[in-house]
């Protein structure tokens, strides 16, 4: 018979090394690299408090930090990585219009882009998967049968790709390609006016159209505008989609953007109001978003490539060629700049932009067809940034790598991915806990700051 108190011994002494483990990754990414202050700190753990999801999307080092040290038998060759997106979940997929003026599906993130396995991207997928499936209410066999479906329909697409029956080239999810929620989504985006979110930041003055002030958007100090306006000729110049005249990105105003998500707290953040053209005075006006970059978290833990900084040591310059790879029509306004020794990239901010929530899928039909589009989405991803397109990373077919490392059975490569997601959401789980209680203890009831250790 057991004794129970050796039992409790090994839990405690296990929890503790685990519990010791969390604390001292925050401290060397958050407090050290990011270099948070107590009170972004405080802000930040506030937002992963949410809930398991919440912690496990503001903490990709520490799955980077897992997974990185587990065995997978699916990984790519080491010398033939996947330009990967890096921190790729449930919530980084969403809805915006291309620089055709099409609204698409597509992954929109695109800040931690970096390469290695292909398989890191679904396995942070996968693990997603489940959280969200157990935010929903769904038993552990729905939530498998999640992520199979998820990690099947990758495997189908990149197969596809593999043999000519689709091309990753042009591939793109609009509303005539999606089904389901997808679909409804971009149906209703399409009644959307252009000037929908315009409207719902700016107002049209005497001077002419300003960004209001609200509790998410500041004016900024003279020296930091004075920062952006000496930088701004830098980035027209990164513009590659669409060459226009200088009268086009005339600043016409700009607000400090407060209200970032979970891993962007400490980043800077702008919205830039330009001219846009020259239709009529205020309504064609664009609105971009100027937003800080730093290493990728997945750079810290994928091994070293030279060849790689010596292309991409302006971080502004990676995100944006990562989304021109990975997208059939990115962005037009893509682009990159620096202020103050930091690195930022330029975005339009869609009328157009929005993301299926969680809440928004209804039934476990829906969150099926929901996944297979993701899964589709993933395939075209690492597929694109290749010897498939012009803009292409690699020199060679990524596709044809990620299906060797796959092999021939799907299913048994779906069932691998959704078992170790499954008992890996339960390891985020245990740590949430852990988290929150640390938290509470550094905290206070309050949680108005973080205490100094």
């Amino acid at each position: 018979m057991i004794n129970p108190s050796i039992t409790e011994g090994v839990i405690r002494t296990r929890t503790k090394l685990r519990r010791d483990l969390l604390i001292s990754i925050f401290d060397e990414f958050d407090g050290g690299i990011m270099g948070l202050s107590p009170a972004k700190r405080a802000e930040k753990y506030r937002k992963m408090s949410q809930s398991a999801f919440s912690f496990y999307r503001g903490s990709s080092y520490l799955f980077y930090f897992d997974a990185t040290r587990q065995y997978f038998p699916y990984h790519s060759a080491p010398d033939r990585p996947t330009w990967i997106q890096g921190d790729l979940h449930f919530e980084n997929f969403g809805a915006f219009r291309s620089e055709s003026g099409e609204i698409v599906y597509d992954v929109n993130d695109f800040d931690e882009g970096y390469v290695g396995s292909y398989l890191y991207d679904l396995l942070r997928m996968a693990a997603s998967i489940a959280l969200v499936g157990r935010q929903q209410g769904y038993g552990e066999q729905e939530q498998l049968e999640f992520i199979e479906r998820y990690a099947q329909a990758y495997a189908r697409q990149i197969r596809r790709f593999c043999s000519g029956k689709d091309n990753p080239g042009n591939f793109l999810i609009d509303e005539k390609a999606a089904k389901g929620p997808v679909k409804k989504l971009l149906r209703k985006l399409e009644k959307r006016r252009q000037g929908h979110f315009l409207e719902k930041v700016t107002a049209q003055m005497q001077p002419g159209r300003v960004f209001l002030e609200t509790t998410e958007l500041a004016i900024p100090g003279a020296a930091e505008q004075e920062q952006l306006e000496k930088a701004w000729s830098f980035y027209t110049e990164t513009v590659v989609v669409r060459k226009l005249n200088e009268e086009h990105y005339r600043i016409k105003d700009i607000a400090v953007k407060h209200g970032s998500g979970t891993a962007s707290i400490g980043l800077d953040r702008y919205y830039i109001l330009i001219e846009g053209g020259m239709e009529q005075e205020g309504a064609d006006d664009t609105v971009l978003e100027v937003k800080e970059v730093r290493v990728p978290v997945p750079a810290y833990f994928m091994p070293y490539s030279e060849s790689f900084w010596q292309s991409f040591g302006h971080q502004g310059k990676r995100v944006t060629v990562t989304q021109q790879a990975m997208h059939h029509k990115a962005d037009p306004y893509l682009g990159y700049m620096t202020m103050d020794g930091r690195d930022f990239y330029v975005r339009e901010r869609s009328p157009y932009k929005k993301r299926l929530k969680p809440l928004d899928i209804t039934c476990a039909e829906d969150m099926i067809r929901v996944l297979e589009v993701m899964g589709s989405l993933t395939a075209k991803m690492h597929a694109r940034a290749d010897a498939d397109v012009n803009k292409g990373i690699l020199p060679y077919h990524s596709e044809k790598e990620i299906a060797k490392a796959m092999g021939p059975d799907a299913e048994a490569f779906a069932r691998y991915i959704a078992h170790w997601a499954y008992g890996y959401a339960t390891q985020v789980e245990r740590d949430y806990a852990m988290f929150t209680e640390w938290v509470q203890e550094h905290y206070g009831d309050n949680r108005s700051e973080l205490a100094v250790e």
